[in-house]
């Protein structure tokens, strides 16, 4: 169980937002918490505490001059901790290597392997023939429809055909060396994990890594336990670095003593 720590960038700004209130008309969201600090500066943090694996996710659409400022935030963070960061949001077959050649060390994907809201093959089979099966995490995010959860796209706000259970990981997995999971009803509120989702990808044992909800370390602990110690976290608008409560510096600790 490692943490896995965050840069979410919106408008050119780190901030941490409320996921299921992410819009891109007027490029609009509820927000938890805007940085003063650049992606420069959590990048060289997460350097020094050695925390490879984290994400950086560009929340505007690409194509629009705020998703052209997320990237040049992103870019500072990339060159603070190269080799150290994934990298997701507007990432399709043909910029992925450029974000790779930017210091990124795997690329995260959700709508372009989505094509109105049903599985694009052809689309996920030419990424990884652009960057290989070992660079790319797919990005299984899901929201809760009819009582199941159904993985969606477009920044969270469209939902799939596709529900998370056992069978779509079996298929994905073939293309990916990880996942990255947002429980997006909960992202952002600090109102506890998502006890199924977290139990889930423990259960079926591919390398993942789990977001949303977590504010204490009781959902730390409920984590492990549903996990089964080896699903990875990550954690944002608790993280005092955040302008939450919980402490950087000991959530780091937590995950270093529970790492198997």
């Amino acid at each position: 169980m490692r943490f896995r720590p965050c840069i979410d960038i919106h408008n050119g700004k780190v901030k941490q937002i409320v996921g299921g209130t992410l819009r891109d008309d007027g490029a609009e969201a509820q927000e938890n918490f805007v940085s003063a600090q650049d992606g420069g500066s959590y990048g060289a943090l997460y350097r020094s505490y050695g925390l490879y694996g984290g994400h950086i996710i560009l929340l505007n659409p690409a194509g629009t001059p705020e998703y052209e400022a997320d990237c040049a935030q992103a870019a500072l963070a990339l060159e603070a901790f190269p080799g150290g960061l994934q990298l997701g949001g507007g990432i399709n077959a043909e910029n992925a290597a450029h974000f790779l050649d930017l210091g990124a060390s795997h690329v995260i994907v959700t709508s372009y392997v989505f094509r109105n809201g049903t599985v694009n093959a052809e689309n996920l089979q030419r990424l990884v023939k652009a960057v290989g099966r070992e660079r790319i995490v797919l990005d299984l995010s899901c929201r809760v429809r009819d009582g199941k959860r159904y993985i969606v796209t477009d920044r969270w706000q469209r939902f799939t055909d596709t529900e998370l259970c056992p069978e779509t990981l079996d298929v994905f997995s073939e293309s990916c060396s990880e996942l990255l999971v947002h429980a997006v009803d909960v992202e952002g509120r600090a109102s506890g994990i998502d006890g199924d989702v977290a139990a889930l990808l423990g259960e079926y044992g591919f390398p993942a890594t789990y977001a949303g909800g977590i504010s204490s370390f009781d959902d730390l602990d409920r984590l492990y336990a549903l996990g089964r110690g080896r699903v990875d976290f990550t954690v944002g608008s608790a993280l005092d670095i955040f302008g939450g409560s919980l402490p950087f510096e000991e959530v780091v600790r937590y995950a270093e003593e529970h790492h198997e």
